[in-house]
């Protein structure tokens, strides 16, 4: 069963999708049919499958995850005791606690049966750049 790291550089909070780097993946791991298990290494960002046709729906996500849980120097996150990281990182493990770390996806004719407008995307939730690994485990 194949099973390899991409490593994703960030710039800031956002979505990046890493779709093309994972059915390249599933291509030349030449199994026909099985399960993609895609996981991410860290507790500050996270995994969604998204639309990646209008970037719109990126911005909104972003923009919507921001005002649900803003900086723990924001009046409203005065309860936060996880501070020594900056105003971003309690928040960021926050957001990555509502969405996911993990994602599986069927793969079958050796391509990802994701949807026309469906893509991959690692959801950076902390502020500064970071390196991201994510996992791709695929069992046939």
């Amino acid at each position: 069963m194949p099973t390899t790291t991409i490593s994703l550089s960030t710039r800031g909070a956002g979505l990046y999708e890493f779709t093309d780097e994972a059915q390249a993946f599933v291509r030349k791991a030449g199994v026909a049919e099985g399960l993609l298990t895609v996981f991410v290494r860290h507790t500050s960002c996270s995994l969604l499958i998204q639309e990646n046709a209008d970037p719109d729906v990126r911005r909104d996500l972003d923009q919507f995850f921001k005002r649900l849980v803003p900086p723990s120097d924001d009046p409203s996150m005065r309860w936060i005791v996880h501070t020594a990281e900056g105003p971003d990182d309690m928040p960021a493990h926050i957001k990555a606690a509502l969405t996911q770390a993990s994602i599986g996806i069927p793969v079958a004719g050796a391509r990802l049966l994701l949807g026309i407008w469906q893509g991959l995307y690692l959801f950076e939730h902390r502020d500064r750049p970071h390196r991201r690994e994510i996992v791709l485990h695929l069992g046939g």
